[in-house]
């Protein structure tokens, strides 16, 4: 059996998967308990994760420490903070699992060993980040100009399971919805 990691870098390589043993020999799987802090603000991140099962979040807390959600990362996708990552400086968000995971972690000195020494995974890796920079702006952007009926009605289009798989307080702040307003809204659906 092709374990999910396999799978996803197969699928975004095609046939040139040269050296793919390679690039799975310098992950590490991890399970991690839900509620289990990943990153905290203020510290260096030190891994890329890939979300083989379960589910993460990366928040904020503004200056009344209230939780801003700026992304639920689910299945099949890359989680981390990518600029303590790539620059070695103190996070600004966190990163927590709200779910059980199976993860796969890549330390930053074993990813900056790839993406020098292995042509494929620079590759993916610049699809990856293609991917989640395209995501934010896309979902900002949309953000901006809906309203808060219309926010829950592009989640349940968009990204239907989160309805059913997250509490709504975790929901509310991933589209900037009082959570009090969330339910009220969702109950009129």
């Amino acid at each position: 059996m092709v374990d999910p990691l396999s799978k996803h870098i197969i699928s975004r390589l095609g046939d040139d998967i040269e050296h793919l043993d390679k690039v799975l020999s310098f992950f590490k799987r991890i399970e991690a308990k839900r509620g289990q802090q990943l990153l905290q603000e203020g510290e260096i991140c030190k891994y890329v994760y890939f979300v083989a099962k379960g589910c993460l979040q990366v928040y904020v807390y503004d200056r009344n420490f209230n939780e801003t959600t700026r992304d639920i990362v689910i299945e099949d996708n890359w989680c981390s903070e990518l600029v303590s990552f790539g620059s070695g400086k103190p996070a600004t968000e966190n990163i927590q699992a709200v779910e059980p995971c199976e993860l796969f972690a890549i330390a930053r000195n074993d990813f900056q060993q790839l993406i020098e020494t292995v042509p494929q995974f620079d590759k993916v890796y610049k699809q990856i980040l293609e991917a989640s920079y395209a995501n934010s702006v896309y979902r900002i952007n949309t953000f901006v100009s809906l309203t808060a009926l219309e926010r829950i009605k592009w989640l349940m289009q968009n990204r239907p399971t989160l309805m059913s798989r997250l509490s709504s307080k975790l929901i509310a702040s991933y589209l900037g919805i009082n959570k009090d307003v969330f339910s009220r809204l969702k109950a009129k659906l």
